[in-house]
């Protein structure tokens, strides 16, 4: 199965210690997405944030490289939502806004839980 990998998603492992790819393949996951947008967005938090946030966003990078990248345009959330829909794959986001617009349309979510592992909704 694929998923796309949303940017809050790559900076689980230094927030939470969870190995994200670990625990994609336990819930049957193989295919790793992740849109050129969100690779924007992290090399974006990299260059301006500072501690925790710039070391979660550097190794996200490092994480993101491991991942087949599609190139997209513009907005990180607006690329997920039409590449969910295209590639007919789940999505891995802690983001509430978009998980509601990824419920709207039937796509399949993967989230944070209880700080120590990812659920499907």
């Amino acid at each position: 199965m694929k998923v796309i990998i949303d940017t809050n998603a790559f900076m689980v492992p230094v927030q939470f210690g969870l190995d994200i790819f670990k625990e994609l393949g336990r819930l049957g996951f193989k295919d790793f997405i992740v849109p050129s947008s969100v690779t924007r967005e992290l090399n974006g938090i990299k260059k301006f944030a500072r501690g925790k946030d710039k070391m979660s966003a550097n190794v996200g990078i490092g994480l993101a490289r491991e991942c087949s990248e599609i190139i997209t345009e513009g907005n990180a959330d607006d690329a997920i939502v039409e590449l969910a829909m295209e590639e007919k794959a789940a999505v891995f986001t802690n983001d509430a806004e978009l998980k509601k617009r990824l419920c709207s349309k039937d796509i399949t979510i993967v989230y944070l839980r209880g700080k120590d592992h990812l659920e499907i909704m």
